[in-house]
């Protein structure tokens, strides 16, 4: 924490200043209680003479709050997080024929669905996010809107099929979010204030830019991208006899079609993200990638920044002082 105007921090001398005249007034009142010389009447006032704990609280508070003005004074600042006011999220999805693997109940697809329901709940209300799917090429679905309902529309539309683009993906999403905050100003980190978010369960198979190169842009354009790996390392897919995927136990092959092994790709995922300051999740279950996209929500679109926080010490103040006069009136004490 800093202060603005740190010579305003002298006025917490008014604090011990305070209580040592407290102090002194408690003891001129002790010395009159040894004023009576009968010593019958004495003892009957010698409790209440005895005055319990309870009768600091009001003056405890009261220099509390004093001590809590004199900071707000001073004007201080701290780091705060707060949410950017021009924040776009572009959520990158994949939509390849293997995310109809059910090795993720009810299946890698319907995980992410619901994944990114919850991300668009947890995000501030503000924040737009856009919608891009890839398979054997990328297709922007929902340009980036504050339109929750929009967002949740193209989000149910999601269909599996094809190969996988993550590269041309990336560069796609790259440029909806450049469009989106082209008139932002960069953060001091030389960042834009927005964010791709890649949902991928597989290694590249189609498109012409690589995934390293997709993140290139990215990292050129200043744009951090946060990649969450979905599903396992036992999941199948499978074609059935006349072409097409099966859907026998989830994982096809029904009807005598052979199956194939759909295995995620963490490694290159994970290298997209530390290229561009991003962050990496694995997730193998629903459950496990509903919690990474609301944690994402609930932090993604938030930057670090210093800010003023003197009404946080006057309201403190203010609160401390109507506490040290609800005491007072309880304990029947009297404030400095």
């Amino acid at each position: 924490m800093s202060f603005a105007s740190p010579f305003f921090l002298l006025a917490l001398l008014l604090v011990p200043v305070v209580l040592g005249l407290a102090l002194w007034v408690d003891r001129r009142r002790a010395r009159y209680a040894v004023a009576f010389t009968n010593l019958d009447l004495l003892a009957s006032v010698a409790t209440q003479i005895r005055r319990p704990w309870r009768r600091w609280i009001p003056l405890a508070l009261f220099l509390l709050a004093l001590a809590a003005a004199s900071t707000a004074l001073a004007r201080p600042r701290s780091t705060v997080s707060v949410t950017s006011n021009q924040a776009t999220v572009v959520l990158l999805v994949d939509v390849s024929g293997s995310m109809r693997a059910s090795d993720v109940k009810p299946t890698r697809i319907g995980a992410a669905q619901h994944a990114m329901d919850v991300f668009a709940e947890k995000v501030p209300k503000r924040v737009k996010i856009g919608l891009v799917s890839f398979s054997s090429g990328p297709d922007v679905l929902v340009t980036p809107t504050t339109d929750r309902d929009v967002l949740l529309e193209g989000i149910d539309l999601l269909s599996p099929n094809g190969g996988t683009a993550l590269g041309d993906g990336i560069g796609v999403a790259v440029q909806v979010v450049k469009s989106a905050v082209s008139d932002a100003p960069r953060g001091k980190d030389g960042k834009l204030p927005g964010a791709i978010v890649v949902l991928s369960d597989g290694a590249q198979t189609r498109g012409v830019l690589t995934p390293m190169q997709g993140a290139a842009r990215a990292r050129d354009a200043g744009i951090r991208v946060f990649t969450v790996v979905l599903g396992t390392n036992h999941g199948t897919l499978g074609f059935g006899p006349f072409g097409g995927y099966g859907f026998g136990g989830g994982f096809g092959g029904g009807g005598g079609g052979r199956r194939f092994p759909v295995r995620p790709d963490p490694v290159t995922l994970a290298a997209i993200a530390q290229a561009t300051d991003g962050r990496s999740f694995r997730a193998t279950t629903a459950e496990k990638v509903d919690s990474i996209y609301q944690e994402l929500g609930q932090s993604i679109a938030h930057h670090n920044a210093n800010r003023e926080v003197s009404s946080w010490f006057a309201g403190l103040a203010a609160l401390l002082l109507v506490g040290s006069l609800g005491a007072a009136r309880i304990t029947g004490e009297r404030l400095p």
